[in-house]
């Protein structure tokens, strides 16, 4: 369900526990410090992943719930950096569009595949080997997500997701499937983990290597980058924001090397993002 846009208030999203982001024990943490990361400044390229960073993960992708105010806060936090703030998801442009209506800012979907500059203007890496060896694996995932299995294969065109959210229990089964399958396609494919999903997209495409992009090109050029996201596809990001002397931010789990600070939980991110972006 998509909420409605309502950019004239702000929100509050609590997490499941009960505990708000701006209590003691549901804090930023920088390492092992209760120090929260530094500010949003209005000179940052900020940079933002959907699932599991703005919204909470649902059973299935097209289940999730917008907060009625998100649409609005990103809006305004693309507005005060001039335009330098893009969602970098998993998700086509087109999910991103329905999901952030009317917001239609920059946007990088499918991990990079589809982007979206901040002028409006489409980029897509089209990549006929990659496209071929999907084209190999998608019957076999197909039928291994058949109905009663439990599994849902997400099918994006240019990437395939496999879910297993609700049947947890086969994580080991499908992950061993799902590196034989890699295995099989051959090295214009990879395979990335997630929160009880494995995607397979084209192995010359990654959040990294969309975030070099939009550092390129204006309005990002020459600002300080930030990202925030939460999931093994988001690493690549971490390291490339890194690489630049940048704020890499991960959601929910301790934090790894490649980020250099770390929010609890969905709620936090959104009670920050509304906090730091305020004049």
């Amino acid at each position: 369900m998509v909420g409605k846009s309502r950019t004239d208030q702000s929100f509050r999203t609590h997490s499941t526990t009960g505990r708000c982001a701006t209590h003691k024990d549901g804090s930023l943490t920088v390492g092992e410090s209760p120090d929260p990361p530094p500010a949003l400044d209005f000179q940052a390229a900020v940079f933002l992943d959907v699932d599991g960073t703005l919204l909470e993960i649902a059973p299935r992708p097209e289940l999730v719930q917008v907060p009625p105010g998100l649409p609005g806060l990103i809006a305004r936090l693309a507005e005060e950096r001039q335009g330098a703030f893009a969602l970098i998801s998993g998700r086509p442009l087109a999910q991103l569009d329905g999901l952030f209506h009317p917001w239609h800012g920059a946007a990088a979907g499918l991990h990079g595949i589809e982007r979206r500059r901040a002028d409006g203007s489409l980029a897509c890496i089209l990549d006929s080997a990659s496209e071929t060896a999907l084209g190999l694996i998608r019957p076999k995932l197909a039928a291994l997500a058949a109905h009663g299995s439990g599994l849902v294969l997400e099918d994006k065109g240019g990437t395939l997701a496999l879910h297993y959210r609700a049947v947890p229990e086969r994580e080991a089964e499908i992950r061993a499937y799902a590196e034989t399958l890699r295995v099989e396609a051959g090295a214009t494919l990879r395979l990335i983990p997630g929160k009880m999903v494995v995607e397979f997209q084209p192995h010359n495409v990654n959040k990294g290597l969309a975030m070099s992009a939009f550092m390129a090109e204006p309005p990002f050029l020459g600002r300080r980058p930030v990202f925030v996201g939460d999931d093994t596809t988001d690493e690549d990001g971490f390291t490339e924001i890194r690489r630049r002397g940048g704020i890499a931010i991960r959601v929910g789990e301790p934090r790894k090397p490649k980020a250099n600070y770390g929010l609890p939980s969905v709620a936090a991110v959104l009670d920050w993002l509304e906090r730091t972006g305020l004049p």
